[in-house]
């Protein structure tokens, strides 16, 4: 008989004993899951980075280097053919309908019972789409959001990079220097973020992703300039 390849699971989480707790609900879930954990974005990017063939990313909203829903921007556009799940502590419906929209397949609170926690990650992992019981996906938008998620959710995963660092107020050539780039390439990814969002200043950026975050992302590039 031939062997049947494992599914293999990333937990993104930067709580050891929460890890620990999803890894044994993975584990009693799917007994054969190869499972490997990290504790921030930058450590996800660099495991998927060395082997892009992960089944499935159980992803925290709140680890470093993630402002509000901008890990799972990133993850998307970076990879967007692994399915993800997240994984909060804020279980506010409007929060898991956001989710949703920027293309997660499944929303787990962290309050969430072992076996609820298996049940998600068997349903995302056969093709569907998994939300705590009463959250009602159809529930209308506002219009001018609902725009404006569509706009973020084009971002390249460089981009969503730069649109961090604008919320954080580092300027252009701090932001050359972490990314390890040119200048005139940050001011070409300002310029292409601004008119994906179709906006007029990187303020005006700044704010449109704290709009659709609330207060998980940070405002202070509002004052920053190009």
């Amino acid at each position: 008989m031939n062997r049947q390849p494992s599914i293999r699971i990333v937990i993104a989480d930067d709580h050891p004993l929460f890890r620990g707790a999803l890894r044994q609900a993975v584990s009693h879930a799917l007994a054969s899951a190869e499972i490997s954990e990290v504790g921030s974005l930058e450590a996800l990017t660099k495991a998927l980075a060395e082997d892009a063939d992960a089944d499935l990313v159980l992803l925290d909203l709140t680890m470093p280097g993630v402002q509000g829903f901008s890990g799972l921007l990133f993850l998307r556009a970076d990879h967007p053919e692994i399915p993800v799940i997240v994984v909060s502590a804020n279980d506010d419906p409007a929060v898991i309908r956001r989710c949703i929209e920027f293309g997660a397949l499944g929303f787990l609170p962290k309050t969430a019972e072992m076996e609820q926690m298996g049940e998600a990650i068997r349903a995302v992992l056969d093709g569907g789409v998994w939300t705590p019981p009463g959250i009602d996906l159809s529930a209308p938008v506002d219009a001018e959001i609902a725009d404006m998620v569509r706009r973020l959710s084009t971002l390249t995963p460089q981009q969503v990079r730069v649109l961090m660092m604008l919320s954080e107020g580092l300027l252009n050539k701090q932001i050359a220097y972490e990314l390890g780039v040119s200048e005139a390439t940050v001011k070409a990814h300002v310029s292409a973020i601004l008119t994906k969002l179709n906006v007029d200043s990187r303020t005006q950026a700044v704010i449109a992703a704290a709009k659709i975050a609330g207060a998980s992302w940070a405002t202070a590039g509002a004052s920053a300039t190009a």
